[in-house]
C-alpha cells in the first residue's frame, strides 16, 4: 500500500534531477550530453561553437581540406562547445604581412616554412614589443610534416651539365651555365638553345625564397652563420647573384603552376626548376612519357619546408581558442592525418614510425627517378636570424623584382 507514495517520491526526485541537469546544461554546455534529450532539444539552444581561424599557405590546401573533415567526424569539443575550423589560404610571406598590418587576425598561422616564423618573430618583436609566435613552445607551435627544396631537371640535360650527380659547386655551375653566351652550344648541344632555369617569386612564394637562400649559402660554401653583411657588403656576391636571377624571364607566383609548366611544356620552357620534393612527387606520374626522363636532384645542402602550425600570442586569441587550436594541431600530427600526408601528397611525416618506403608510397613508386627516402647524408643549412632573411628579401625586391 506504500507503492504509490514511493513512486511519487521517485517521480519527484527524477523531475528535480532532470530540471537540475537542464539548468546546469544551460549554464555549462559540458552538461548538455547528459540532459534528458527531448527536453534538452526543446529548451536548450545548441552551444555556440569555438571558431578557430587558420591562415595557411596554399601548398597544403588539398591535404587540409581532407583531414579537417576527418577531424570534424571525431566531434571535438572544449567545455561542451563544438570546435569549428575556418580556413583561409594565402602566400607564406603574405601571411606575415597580413598579420603585422592587422588586415587579418587569425588564431593559427601556418606558413610553408619556419623561415617565415623567424621573420615574423623578428618583425613582431620590433612592432609590438613581443613576438606573436613562440616556435620553442611545442604545445602551441609544431611542424606537421616537411619536404625539402629540390632541383628537378630533364635527365638528358642534367647529365650533360653535371654528369651523374651535381656536386658541391651546383649553384656556381648553374650560374656559369646560365650566363654562358653560347648556351648549350658550350656543351656541344646548340640545338637546345640557352640554358633555362626557373624558380618562383621569392616575395610571394616560399620555394622561391628558399632557392635564393640556398644560392647565397652555396656561393659562400657554408651552411651556417649567414649574416646581413654577406648580402649587403660583398660586391662580387651581389654581381653573381644578380647575373643568375637576370637569366630568369618570369617568376611564377606559386610552386604548383611552375612544376606544371615544366611538365606540360618540357625543355622548350625549362631545363630545370627548383620546387618542393612533394610537388615533384605529385607531378611525377604526369611527366611519364612526355619529354624524356624527369629526375630529382638534391642540393649539396638542403633546406626544409616544415609547415609549422602556430597559435598566435595575440589579444584576440582567448584561452578557449588556444585549447581548441591545440586540439586541432594534435589531430594534424596524429597517425591517420600523417598517413594521408605521405601516401596521397608526398610529404614526410613528423611521425617517424611511418615508413617513407612502405609499399605504395610515392617514395617507393618513384625511387627510380632519384627520390631518396634517407637524406641523413646531406647537410642541412641553418635558418638565419629574421633580420638576415628580411635583408635578403629586400635585396631581391630592390634589384630583381619585376
Amino acid at each position: 500500500m506504500y507503492t504509490p507514495r514511493i513512486n511519487w517520491f521517485l517521480f519527484v526526485i527524477f523531475s528535480l534531477a532532470t530540471v537540475g541537469v537542464l539548468i546546469a546544461a544551460m549554464v555549462s554546455p559540458a552538461f548538455r550530453p547528459i540532459a534528458y534529450a527531448p527536453l534538452r532539444e526543446a529548451v536548450i539552444p545548441p552551444p555556440e561553437p569555438i571558431v578557430v581561424s587558420v591562415l595557411y599557405s596554399t601548398e597544403k590546401e588539398a591535404w587540409l581540406n581532407e583531414v579537417i573533415l576527418d577531424f570534424e567526424r571525431t566531434n571535438p569539443t572544449i567545455d561542451g562547445h563544438p570546435i569549428k575550423i575556418e580556413l583561409e589560404k594565402m602566400g607564406s610571406w603574405e601571411i606575415n604581412s597580413a598579420v603585422l598590418d592587422g588586415v587579418r587576425q587569425p588564431d593559427i598561422v601556418s606558413p610553408a616554412s619556419s623561415l617565415q616564423l623567424a621573420a615574423l618573430v623578428d618583425a613582431s618583436s620590433v612592432q609590438f614589443g613581443r613576438p606573436l609566435v613562440n616556435p620553442a613552445d611545442t604545445a602551441t607551435c609544431r611542424s606537421v610534416f616537411k619536404t625539402p627544396l629540390v632541383l628537378i631537371a630533364w635527365k638528358e640535360r642534367a647529365d650533360v651539365l653535371w654528369g651523374r650527380q651535381p656536386g658541391a659547386s651546383l649553384w656556381r655551375d648553374l650560374h656559369d651555365a646560365l650566363n654562358d653566351p653560347q648556351g648549350w652550344a658550350a656543351y656541344n648541344h646548340p640545338e637546345w638553345g640557352y640554358v633555362k632555369f626557373g624558380h618562383t617569386d621569392p616575395l610571394k612564394s616560399n620555394s622561391g625564397f628558399m632557392t635564393i637562400l640556398l644560392m647565397t649559402y652555396g656561393y659562400y660554401g657554408k651552411t651556417t652563420n649567414l649574416d646581413a653583411s654577406n648580402i649587403l657588403s660583398n660586391n662580387e656576391y651581389q654581381n653573381w647573384f644578380l647575373e643568375t636571377e637576370s637569366s630568369i624571364g618570369q617568376f611564377e607566383h606559386s610552386t604548383g603552376p611552375l612544376m606544371e609548366k615544366m611538365v606540360v611544356y618540357g625543355p622548350s620552357t625549362f631545363d630545370m626548376v627548383t620546387v618542393y620534393e612533394a610537388t615533384a612527387l605529385e607531378q611525377a606520374e604526369n611527366a611519364v612519357g612526355r619529354y624524356g626522363e624527369l629526375r630529382v636532384y638534391y642540393p649539396p645542402a638542403i633546406l626544409w619546408s616544415d609547415h609549422p602550425f602556430c597559435v598566435l600570442n595575440a589579444d584576440w586569441v582567448t584561452p578557449q581558442k588556444t585549447e581548441a587550436a591545440t586540439l586541432f594541431i594534435d589531430y594534424l600530427t596524429s597517425k591517420p592525418a600523417q598517413e594521408v600526408a605521405l601516401m596521397k601528397y608526398g610529404y614526410r611525416p613528423v611521425d617517424t614510425s611511418i615508413k617513407l618506403e612502405q609499399s605504395g608510397s610515392p617514395f617507393d613508386r618513384y625511387a627510380a627517378n632519384g627520390f631518396l627516402a634517407d637524406l641523413s647524408g646531406i647537410r642541412e643549412v641553418e635558418i638565419p636570424a629574421g633580420n638576415v632573411l628580411n635583408t635578403l628579401r629586400d635585396f631581391w625586391s630592390r634589384n630583381v623584382s619585376r
